[in-house]
């Protein structure tokens, strides 16, 4: 074991420790109004982009952007493979830049060494950044998919890439495969075609894609996707399952993150958990601004009724919506390609 994975391990372990979890999210949404969850998350970790006086979009992007600056820092923490799994997990980001690009806004996230090449068209704000991602060639076709087509494409191609490449994260990513496919086919009544046909085939079998009912796709998949639609039989469930998902997520997260030694698997723990604890803080700012009941905000697990009223989507709730879901944090500079033993954002 290289003393950069020992170094990495234990800041993983150590901004794990930052989150909130279920009574810090509790207090959030017992606040009472978006204003006074900011003045809370002001002072705590989160309050490193959270700040006095923000609305409920403002804190929601700020503890996203808390979730990417930690992800930063752990990176340059860690050696060159570690770097490459980090990445990879952090590719959210840069979805959700091209997302916003596609809006018509600019690009919120910066990523530093965590970015990639595929979405650098998004680095063009306004409508001409919107042209631009739209035109560019997208999955080995000629430029002017609909941004629908990019937006799922780009899901899919993330939850694939996972995957093949990260086995303890195997199960999670097929998860919201099934998730995705089963919105755009079921509840959307889109079909999966082209490379993302493929792609899904790849990690749900050939069989469940194509189903008809979610029951009849549920049965269809294999056991690393099948957990995710299990005992739905409407559509219209299917909110239920996203918030079965980020349970599962963070309970594997908690189980990797507690095993011994130092090595890539707490890494991938502290990741998740991160993750999950700022997926919930959102949800905790909405019930503040929206009302609701703040236990929702901690609940762990499926639900009974949607949270306060609402559509989950609107609280950032789902692992892989087409816009304002929950991963997470940005700024300052460093290098990730030298891996070890600084508090600056790679």
């Amino acid at each position: 074991m290289s003393a950069a994975w020992v170094a990495g391990t234990t800041r993983a372990r150590a901004l794990a420790r930052r989150r909130l979890g279920p009574g810090g999210a509790r207090r959030v949404a017992a606040a009472g109004s978006a204003a006074r969850a900011a003045a809370v998350l002001a002072e705590t970790p989160y309050g490193h982009d959270v700040r006095m006086g923000q609305d409920l979009a403002e804190i929601q992007h700020a503890v996203q952007a808390c979730l990417l600056w930690h992800l930063r820092v752990l990176a340059g923490w860690l050696p060159a493979e570690g770097q490459v799994m980090v990445r990879l997990l952090a590719r959210w980001f840069e979805i959700a830049n091209v997302d916003e690009v596609l809006g018509g806004g600019p690009a919120r996230f910066r990523l530093g060494a965590l970015g990639t090449a595929a979405p650098r068209p998004a680095a063009v704000t306004g409508p001409a950044g919107e042209r631009a991602v739209r035109a560019a060639p997208f999955d080995g076709e000629p430029g002017g998919a609909p941004p629908r087509r990019i937006q799922l494409g780009m899901r899919l191609s993330w939850a694939h890439e996972v995957y093949g490449r990260i086995r303890p994260a195997a199960a999670w990513a097929a998860g919201a495969a099934a998730l995705l496919v089963a919105r755009e086919r079921l509840l959307d009544g889109r079909p999966i075609e082209g490379a993302d046909r493929r792609r899904a085939e790849a990690m749900l079998g050939v069989a469940a894609p194509r189903a008809g009912t979610l029951p009849g796709m549920a049965a269809a998949l294999p056991s690393a996707a099948r957990w995710a639609l299990a005992g739905l039989d409407r559509p219209q469930d299917l909110w239920r399952a996203e918030g079965r998902w980020w349970e599962r997520v963070e309970r594997d997260g908690t189980a990797l993150l507690a095993g011994p030694g130092f090595g890539a698997s707490p890494v991938l723990g502290a990741v998740a958990v991160l993750a999950a604890d700022a997926r919930r803080v959102c949800l905790a700012g909405a019930v503040a601004a929206y009302g609701g009941d703040p236990d929702e905000a901690a609940y762990e697990g499926d639900p009974g009724e949607p949270p306060a009223g609402g559509n989950p989507a609107s609280y950032g709730g789902d692992p892989a919506p087409y816009r304002g879901d929950p991963a997470p944090y940005g700024g300052g500079s460093g290098d990730a390609g030298h891996g070890g033993g600084h508090d600056e954002p790679a």
